[in-house]
């Protein structure tokens, strides 16, 4: 098929009639397919299930270092898993605090306390400042803005590059206004475009002058060992970077094995300097006793170190990389030479980010979700939900089986050439 720009409008018309027929045919099927989120399923959740048989009695419920892990205590974790999890992140012991099993609670939490607390450092809490922005990388993690909007802080869009931010607004934001405080970050297979970071991107991030003195970066590192096609892409050490220019306390680190282990069971980790350390475990004092170490115990046991944990995601690979296949292929042989359509082919994480021509994302989900395939809002990878080009779609391939994938990608496909040929025939008229 030649592109469609280059048709004219009695042949744009027949080809319209021709995919709502082929439409009319997959609406008569019945779909019931979603490819809304990144969850693991459950072939990928069962590759752990050997975790629920390592607290049998004779091993009892003590962690190699002598803690009865079903008492109060221990609040920023038992040595072994603190020792695992700082491994995955890049960190010493002492600078990681393990805490519950999801990464976004942390996240939330760590906002809440500098907005009504401050952060180490700062003379005020962020509350008391007459207005708070974030700069946000996007298309991004729809969460993250969702922790913003939540607390009414303005969101400043950064356009994502096939290197990770442009750093030239990230510069010019961050060293020159005060009201700054901080950055959504998932720098290595990023959400949803699988971008790493380049390292000339970290390193610049490692000469930031914020303005604010109490500016932060939230590294959302969700992805450190989620590589499943080829060699896993390097992410430069962003905090040693920081460590060596005096600016330790910059950042604050996060990390789960929430698609390593169990979506709902996992751990969850964060991390930075000492002395943002010190802070926070002060203030979780307060907030609680400490987390479910009984959980922390069996990860240890299971995986045994972060090189347990490395080669247990190749088991992971193993299912998710057929899956990313087949959502590639089916694009590439419907979309390709229509110049309708761009996509990214991550190596890694858990995302394809589907670009169509603008106007075209909100139509194609609706087309979509009525023939029984349900994906990610569109608008949902951009602040407040709204794409300013309306041509964003992420795809997350890995919750349904490859079969129900090819399915609902020749059927998404369809949808962005009606939505095309629709869109190329209101502007000839």
């Amino acid at each position: 098929m030649e592109p469609m720009r280059q048709m004219g409008t009695a042949k744009l018309e027949r080809l319209l009639a021709e995919l709502r027929k082929e439409y009319e045919d997959f609406q008569s099927q019945k779909l019931t397919l979603d490819m809304s989120r990144g969850k693991p399923n459950s072939d990928q959740l069962d590759l752990a299930a050997g975790m629920l048989d390592t607290l049998s009695s004779a091993r009892g419920a003590f962690s190699d270092s002598g803690i009865d892990c079903r008492n109060y205590g221990s609040l920023t974790g038992i040595p072994e898993a603190k020792k695992m999890m700082a491994d995955m992140l890049g960190v010493e012991e002492d600078e990681v605090i393990i805490g519950g099993n999801s990464s976004l609670n942390l996240m939330f939490d760590t906002v809440s306390r500098a907005l009504n607390l401050g952060v180490y450092g700062s003379d005020k809490p962020w509350c008391k400042e007459p207005e708070i922005k974030f700069l946000c990388p996007a298309p991004g993690y729809d969460r993250h803005f969702a922790i913003c909007q939540h607390f009414g802080i303005k969101m400043i869009t950064i356009p994502m590059g096939p290197e990770g931010p442009d750093m030239d607004l990230v510069e010019d934001y961050v060293n020159n206004d005060p009201a700054v405080k901080g950055i959504w970050c998932v720098p290595k297979y990023s959400n949803p475009t699988g971008v790493t970071y380049s390292k000339r991107t970290v390193e610049r991030f490692s000469r930031l002058c914020p303005a604010a003195r109490d500016f932060r970066i939230f590294w959302d590192n969700a992805y450190c060992i989620h590589s499943f096609k080829g060699e896993d892409e390097q992410l430069t050490d962003l905090f040693h970077l920081l460590k060596q220019r005096g600016k330790e306390n910059m950042i604050f680190i996060f990390g789960s094995t929430s698609k390593i282990s169990f979506a709902g069971a996992g751990l969850a980790a964060m991390a930075g300097s000492r002395a943002n350390m010190r802070l926070t475990e002060q203030q979780l004092s307060i907030q609680t006793i400490g987390y479910d170490k009984i959980c922390q115990l069996m990860h240890v046991r299971y995986f045994g170190s972060f090189q347990g944990m490395k080669e247990h995601m190749k088991k992971h690979a193993a299912i998710l990389a057929p899956k990313f296949a087949a959502v590639e292929e089916i694009l590439s042989r419907e979309l390709d030479g229509l110049e309708i359509a761009t996509w990214t082919d991550p190596t890694g994480g858990y995302f394809i980010s589907l670009d169509t021509l603008e106007n075209c994302a909100k139509r194609t989900v609706q087309l979509c979700a009525e023939a029984g395939v349900k994906l990610t809002g569109a608008g949902a990878t951009f602040p407040y939900g709204i794409d300013p080009y309306d041509r964003n779609i992420r795809i997350a391939p890995s919750y349904p089986s490859v079969e129900e994938l090819r399915k609902a990608t020749e059927l998404l496909c369809l949808c962005v050439k009606i939505a095309s040929a629709e869109y190329y025939l209101t502007i000839s008229i």
